[in-house]
């Protein structure tokens, strides 16, 4: 493969240096704060010649959004391939990963799991294609259910329940997959609610008013949802998730 040329390393650099500098002003200011002025300001450019690089505001901050979910995938997929090929070993792992990452990171978190960004439609929109970041994020989840369902089963609620309630709005994210069986889709939909919701609580400082120590209570989320997820959990009846080393602890602000 041709190494690039220096025109070429040169204009990624600069790239590289608009996305370092509008993640400071997001994470230091909130998303209003950040702007191609204040970014070439802080870059001694000219605001038109960020132009060049980023055709709008919205597109960088597009761009800044698919990094943040890549960035999000990469610490969770390094969660799962340290924890061994034990599929419910993988999912806590993961699980806490997500959740350190959105408590050592919440302006970034807020951005792409946050209210709708106006401008941010079109991408916001396209998340179920195979190919968005959050789509690659939800399949690196997506692979452990599948194991597990296909080693020891899944715990669902009936077939006829999920294809009455759930199979039309599944299908997408059953394509997106390779025909990925109901069962599997919808233990990700519940583990992503239920996950996902305790994170998003904690960013938002939503837990405040009734937990001290939101971890304690996202290990005992996490424990529950586990042992719920797969006869494989618990086979003594305890959930294998409450005799887990104890995981490396978030940030709390």
């Amino acid at each position: 493969m041709t190494p690039p040329s220096r025109r070429e390393r040169l204009r990624t650099a600069t790239v590289s240096e608009i996305k370092d500098g509008a993640r400071r002003l997001l994470v230091t200011g909130g998303l209003d704060a950040v702007s191609l002025r204040a970014i070439a300001r802080d870059m001694g450019m000219t605001a038109p010649a960020i132009y060049r690089y980023f055709p709008s505001l919205e597109a960088l901050i597009a761009g800044l959004a698919a990094d943040f979910y890549d960035e999000l995938r990469e610490a969770v997929e390094a969660a799962r391939d340290a924890a061994g090929d034990d599929p419910l070993d993988q999912l806590l792992a993961m699980s806490r990963a997500f959740r350190r990452w959105g408590v050592d990171n919440r302006a970034e978190f807020t951005l792409i799991f946050g209210n709708p960004v106006p401008g941010l439609e079109e991408f916001t929109d396209a998340c179920g294609d195979e190919d968005h970041p959050g789509a690659r994020l939800g399949t690196v989840f997506v692979r452990p259910l599948a194991t597990l369902a296909e080693r020891a089963g899944l715990r669902t609620p009936p077939r006829e329940f999920l294809e009455k309630h759930l199979g039309d709005r599944l299908a997408p994210l059953r394509r997106s997959h390779g025909d990925l069986s109901l069962e599997v889709a919808y233990a990700f939909l519940s583990g992503w609610t239920r996950i996902y919701g305790l994170i998003a609580m904690e960013v938002f400082d939503h837990l405040r008013w009734a937990v001290t120590e939101p971890e304690a209570l996202f290990e005992t989320e996490l424990a529950t949802f586990v042992a719920q997820l797969s006869p494989a959990a618990d086979p003594s009846g305890t959930p294998r998730a409450t005799v887990r080393v104890a995981p490396q602890r978030a940030r709390s602000h």
